[in-house]
């Protein structure tokens, strides 16, 4: 297995198991072979084998199912996906760098879905952020969710989920409790120009 010498192993190992779904021609629903299996024929140990499927698992191509083993999910070989799995598995600077373009996307999404937004979808944005019963980090979570999904922007909101889910890992990245709601009066009062100003101030106060 040939690589740079300031790579990680495990992202060699990825390169690798991507070029074994290839060569072997495997579909959705086809099972890869077991972590011992892929082990001795990639020639690395067990761990960064191990790594490497956890990250296609966070990716959404495999699919590890419980007492039959690891199944490949809809796999398209997009050079984005590539990208985004070797950035996610980078250095320390990863967690920064993903929390700073989680917030920048959710900027974006929030002025995006400004013309999108009804009175029906306001009141949903509210009931999110008022639910007693519901964590912090899921209200979050639910809120932007659904701003992303008014966006009707696929590709954004798939990115946005990607970056959630992994930030999750190690974080549980979210605003002060009174952003969502100066948000929400802002799409009342119809002021567009603020939304950016909301979140700059935001992001300064940290």
């Amino acid at each position: 297995m040939t690589m740079l010498p300031n790579q990680k192993v495990y992202h060699g190992v990825l390169e690798e198991i991507r070029i074994f779904i290839e060569s072997n021609n495997l579909n959705p629903g086809d099972k890869l072979p077991s972590e011992r299996e892929l082990s001795e024929t990639l020639g690395t140990g067990r761990s960064s084998v191990r790594e490497a499927l956890r990250a296609l698992e966070l990716l959404g191509i495999i699919e590890t199912r419980h007492g039959e083993g690891t199944f490949l999910s809809t796999y398209r070989p997009f050079q984005t996906v590539e990208i985004l799995a070797s950035f996610i598995l980078s250095e320390k600077t990863t967690k920064e760098s993903l929390i700073s373009t989680k917030k920048l996307i959710e900027k974006e999404a929030a002025k995006l879905a400004y013309n999108k937004l009804e009175d029906r979808d306001i009141a949903v944005l509210n009931e999110i952020i008022c639910d007693l019963d519901t964590s912090s980090s899921q209200k979050d979570m639910d809120f932007f969710n659904y701003l992303l999904m008014k966006t009707e922007n696929v590709l954004l909101m798939k990115i946005w989920q990607l970056i959630a889910e992994f930030s999750q890992t190690f974080e549980k990245p979210r605003y002060d409790a009174h952003v969502y709601q100066d948000l929400i009066h802002l799409y009342l009062k119809k002021e567009y120009s603020a939304i950016e100003e909301l979140f700059v101030n935001q992001a300064s106060s940290k």
